[in-house]
């Protein structure tokens, strides 16, 4: 029997926005995990551990079992995450903290690599949280260059988005923040807290990258729509696409699109049915790096491919039409779509 993967959160926010506060909480207090904390903002954290594990890497653990690493910025993601795993027997959790400035997607990036150490850890979900005072703000600031802010990035990527120090306004900024946050993200559920005192079960093993848990809770969420939001630049478009697909133009297809649409495209997904295979098979891709691999059995006999794309300036229909070009047995196309 396999032994499940340690789940890894990554958590991301501006600056100020409490993500220091609510590590402090999670090192200090008796809350029963053992979670190993990466930070990469050294100082920022109070570290009084009696117990140095590691001195030469910063490893420390925690009156309350739990584990914290400093490191920098420019440290191997891996090779921080093979040192813990070295220690896998009192680790239940990884929650790898971004510098404030820091875009999010890189770092998911890490975990769709080709490393032996990923078949020990695994992503489980992105956490941003913002700062109830200042996001507005921050969300106005798009850069010259047309670019959107760093704070519309953690939002866009973020599977729960924290709206911290709340207490510092009122119930109708809130509510405004909340349509801000959804109007840049219609799939991240959102939570509100002060002194970024949350649940943790609200941000820990959420599994949203698992794909096969996601469609068994939500089969509407890879359902076709499209979907334009409030920021200009980040649109949102999924299809279903009827029939089997050959499973080597799949490979083709999803290579070809990294490639060229890469840096535009923020994340992709999708549960294809390939020709001659019985399981469903998982599509996961952050920017130009994806990955696929198999489901469960598909149940009964209805088969057919949903995939969404996240992402800023892109040729939704092209994308499409690569993954339509897979089909093995087309079926008949309904008038509304395009002529090739």
């Amino acid at each position: 029997v396999s032994t499940p993967k340690v789940p890894v959160t990554i958590l991301t926010g501006f600056l100020g926005s409490g993500k220091t506060t609510l590590l402090n909480y999670i090192l200090r207090e008796e809350h029963g995990r053992r979670i190993a904390v990466i930070e990469n903002e050294a100082g920022e954290i109070d570290i009084d551990s009696e117990f140095v594990i590691s001195s030469d890497e910063e490893i420390y653990e925690m009156a309350n079992g739990c584990i914290c690493c400093v490191t920098s910025v420019r440290s191997d993601l891996l090779e921080v995450l093979r040192k813990l795993m070295a220690r896998r027997d009192r680790i239940d959790y990884v929650l790898l903290e971004t510098s404030g400035l820091a875009d999010p997607m890189p770092v998911a990036q890490a975990f769709f690599v080709d490393d032996p150490v990923l078949e020990e850890v695994g992503l489980d979900a992105i956490v941003s949280m913002v700062d109830a005072a200042h996001i507005e703000q921050h969300l106005n600031e798009v850069r010259y260059d047309g670019i959107s802010s760093q704070a519309v990035d953690q939002i866009v990527c973020a599977d729960r988005v924290i709206v911290n120090k709340v207490d510092l306004v009122g119930e109708d900024t809130v509510a405004r923040i909340r349509e801000r946050i959804r109007g840049l993200n219609q799939r991240c559920a959102i939570e509100a807290s002060s002194y970024a005192e949350v649940n943790l079960n609200g941000i820990l093993g959420i599994r949203a990258f698992d794909i096969s848990q996601r469609a068994a809770s939500d089969p509407s969420f890879l359902d076709n729509h499209y979907v334009h939001s409030h920021d200009p630049d980040v649109e949102t478009h999924s299809v279903r696409i009827p029939g089997e697909l050959a499973a080597d133009a799949v490979e083709r297809a999803a290579a070809s699109i990294a490639e060229e649409f890469g840096p535009n495209l923020l994340r992709w997904k999708g549960v294809l049915a390939l020709a001659g295979n019985p399981n469903r098979v998982a599509l996961q891709g952050v920017h130009r790096i994806f990955e696929m691999h198999d489901l469960d059995a598909w149940p009964g006999g209805h088969r057919d491919s949903r995939i969404v794309f996240i992402g800023k300036g892109l040729p939704f229909a092209e994308l499409v039409g690569r993954f339509e070009a897979a089909v093995v047995e087309p079926v008949a196309h309904t008038s509304e779509e395009m002529s090739a």
